[in-house]
């Protein structure tokens, strides 16, 4: 029988409706999408690099409480309200990857929840 855990973190914002931060099973941890909120103010930066940068810390505390990290996600989406920003998330989502790359999705959506800019969720391995 699978067995699900539920991991959960204050180092990350909460979620923003009803769903969990993130499930850990059978050896995976499935991330729900990270809006770019900075958790010590609680809000949004105004620039899409500044939202990237949250949006992948937060994401990187969530694995670490799941006994994760960067090194272990095998598959990501990146979602943006304006492909124009491609090449600025990019760069910085590069930055917290060595030389090994995850799977990878990256879509422009209509919108995002709270007027977010970017949102990035993943797929990782942990033991």
């Amino acid at each position: 029988m699978m067995k699900k855990e539920i991991i959960a973190t204050t180092n990350a914002p909460g979620a923003v409706g009803p769903y969990v931060q993130a499930i850990k099973a059978n050896g995976m941890v499935y991330c729900s999408g990270q809006l770019g909120i900075d958790p010590t103010v609680g809000k949004m930066p105004e620039t899409v690099e500044e939202q990237a940068r949250c949006s992948m810390n937060n994401m990187g505390a969530i694995l670490k409480e799941a006994g994760s990290d960067y090194s272990q996600i095998v598959k990501t989406t990146i979602f943006l309200t304006n492909m124009e920003d491609f090449a600025k998330v990019n760069e910085i989502y590069k930055s917290y990857f060595g030389d090994s790359y995850p799977a990878r999705s990256c879509v422009q959506v209509a919108k995002l929840p709270l007027g977010g800019l970017v949102e990035v969720e993943c797929i990782a391995c942990a033991e």
